[in-house]
């Protein structure tokens, strides 16, 4: 009883654990972590699915930024040479200068966190030694150091031209000053050795290496050529990893003219001189081969270097003997002649009557300088007298007529497809009074170039043969066609002769050793009211006549002094360039009057040679 009574208190002292409960499912903090992990996850797939497949472009054309480069191949311009292979233009080596004003900023804002990191960096040091670079940049290139400044003060901008086709000793220079965003580049400069002797044909190109006048323009493709180009995938330090393109180029040409440099240079100093002496406008002087149409010779005066761009002002720019057109005057009176000898209404024994030295056309009035009388066709070309060649064009039908002139080549281009070359100027008519008929025989109603004179001179030259003319060694025989019977033509050569001797209005275009045929031609500047004061001279020849090679032509414009007449100018410029040609080509001597030469020993020949 007293055990059962001590275990009660026992019993009701003991303290009941509270029973456990069953967890909870998804606790409210696990729910949240789990959401957004998904909502992660879903925005990675959307994000995912968009670059993937809506607009993939975007991070691929980044990729390819960094990664893909395109490298075209050097490619140096062909070169230009004259028909004896002597180099008229090549293209030498010199570097361009660039910069990057967006990398300048930033090794600007570099020193500038520097100097805010390191107390003992002196900014200023810094920025003064930076800014004495530039100044000796700006000196060597000669260039003014404020305006060098803005060309590399934007930020935005990643490629700036600095100076272009500097001198290989002057990239150097830039190099060792060492300028953060200042680099350069290969490229390459025209140089053209004969400068300004073959300036007007050879032509010259601008910064770009692009052709912008004479050859250099016309021919541009066939010298330029095609830049070979090579697509790549490089990794991250810059080295190529995967060719990706390859696209082959088209390999430059090299052009070989007709021209001869010797006798380009001779014609050019000639003319040269004979413009400053005379006090002319210009001047032109155009030298053909008669047998191949092959232009040997083409000069300009005044001319220009085209090595100085500065020096290549319009004016002399401009390729004159095959852009000017003038009134030919008598140069062209042979061809009245001619007319009449080839439709049979004269012949070498004609005489025709030119007194009283004037006739009346149509209320207009043809005369000659002076009252010749009767004269036969050798003198009608020895006197140039207006009658004798307006009685003999006007002896032939004018469509017989007007076809001389156009087989000859005075009234098209000369085929030598030369930059701006002009076809002249004549106005074809389909009613033709007799006084226009009479003017165009004696070179008046019509106007030519001097290219188009020397291709109607290497006509007669060649026995009556037309050809057209060339610039560009041909790679085979031109056509040529037959205009005008050889007889006719040795005729009028044989009475051409009388002009360049005694009593001739040309005797100073007479060569030492050679039979000259030629034609003096002085006609007066059109202008708007009629003609003015102002003179054209002309001298158009062939020699030797016994085997005409050379066909040159002469052409002074506005003389000035005395001397206004072609006789006196541009005959003795024709005699110079002729004789020296003929000699520089080997040419045998024809003339008569030194055949006895022929008889004496080979020493007396040389001793009297020397």
């Amino acid at each position: 009883m007293s055990q059962t009574n001590r275990r009660k208190p026992k019993a009701q002292s003991r303290v009941h654990a509270k029973p456990n409960s069953s967890p909870e499912l998804l606790h409210w903090r696990f729910v949240v972590v789990i959401g957004a992990i998904l909502l992660v996850f879903v925005g990675l797939g959307i994000r995912a699915v968009y670059i993937q497949v809506i607009s993939p472009d975007l991070l691929i054309q980044r990729g390819d930024n960094r990664t893909l480069r395109t490298k075209e191949n050097p490619l140096h311009r062909g070169l230009i040479v004259d028909r004896n292979g002597q180099q008229l233009a090549v293209s030498v080596p010199v570097r361009a200068v660039w910069a990057d004003p967006k990398a300048i900023a930033k090794n600007v804002e570099a020193l500038q966190q520097k100097a805010a990191k390191d107390p003992d960096f002196d900014l200023q040091k810094a920025l003064h030694i930076n800014q004495t670079r530039w100044r000796a940049l700006a000196e060597i290139l000669g260039q003014d150091y404020v305006r060098l400044q803005d060309k590399v003060s934007d930020p935005s901008d990643t490629f700036v031209y600095i100076q272009r086709q500097v001198s290989p000793a002057m990239a150097d220079y830039v190099k060792q000053l060492k300028l953060p965003g200042v680099h350069l580049r290969d490229e390459s400069r025209r140089y053209y050795p004969s400068g300004e002797v073959s300036a007007h044909v050879v032509g010259f190109t601008n910064v770009d290496d692009e052709g912008i006048e004479g050859i250099e323009k016309l021919y541009n493709k066939w010298l330029a050529g095609a830049r070979g180009s090579r697509k790549i995938r490089r990794d991250g330090k810059g080295r190529m990893v995967e060719l990706l393109e390859f696209e082959e180029g088209e390999k430059p040409q090299d052009i070989q003219l007709t021209l001869d440099q010797r006798i380009q240079a001779i014609a050019y100093k000639s003319i040269k001189q004979a413009v400053s002496y005379y006090r002319a406008a210009s001047g032109s002087a155009v030298v053909v081969d008669v047998k191949s149409g092959e232009i040997l010779a083409m000069a300009n005066s005044p001319s220009f270097n085209p090595n100085n761009k500065s020096s290549a002002l319009p004016h002399k720019v401009r390729n004159r003997a095959v852009t000017d057109a003038y009134e030919p005057g008598s140069a062209v009176k042979p061809l009245a002649v001619l007319s009449a000898l080839e439709f049979g209404s004269a012949n070498s024994d004609t005489i025709i009557d030119t007194s009283p030295g004037w006739m009346h056309l149509g209320g207009n009035i043809v005369r000659d300088s002076r009252n010749y009388g009767k004269i036969d066709l050798t003198e009608i070309i020895r006197k140039s007298s207006n009658m004798g060649t307006s009685k003999l064009a006007l002896s032939v039908p004018k469509e017989f007529l007007i076809d001389t002139y156009y087989n000859v080549g005075l009234m098209s281009d000369s085929g030598a497809n030369l930059l701006g070359e002009s076809n002249g100027i004549f106005n074809e008519r389909n009613r033709w009074s007799d006084f226009e008929l009479s003017t165009l025989s004696f070179g008046y109603g019509i106007s030519v170039t001097a290219l188009q004179l020397a291709r109607m001179y290497s006509v007669l030259g060649d026995g009556g043969i037309n050809k057209p003319l060339s610039i560009i060694k041909p790679q085979q025989p031109v056509e040529q066609e037959r205009v005008i019977s050889e007889s006719a033509v040795r005729q009028v050569l044989t009475m051409m002769e009388s002009v360049v001797k005694k009593g001739g209005s040309a005797e100073k275009a007479s060569i030492a050793g050679y039979r000259v045929a030629g034609k003096t031609g002085t006609s007066r500047k059109a202008e708007a009211n009629g003609y003015g004061d102002e003179y054209v001279n002309i001298f158009s020849g062939v020699a030797p006549v016994s085997d005409p090679q050379l066909a040159v032509v002469i052409l002074i414009n506005e003389p000035k002094g005395e001397h206004y007449y072609a006789g006196h100018t541009a005959a003795p410029v024709f005699a110079e360039v002729m004789s020296a040609s003929l000699q520089l080509l080997n040419v045998p001597p024809d003339d008569k009057t030194v055949s006895s030469l022929a008889t004496l020993p080979s020493k007396g020949r040389d001793a009297n040679a020397g």
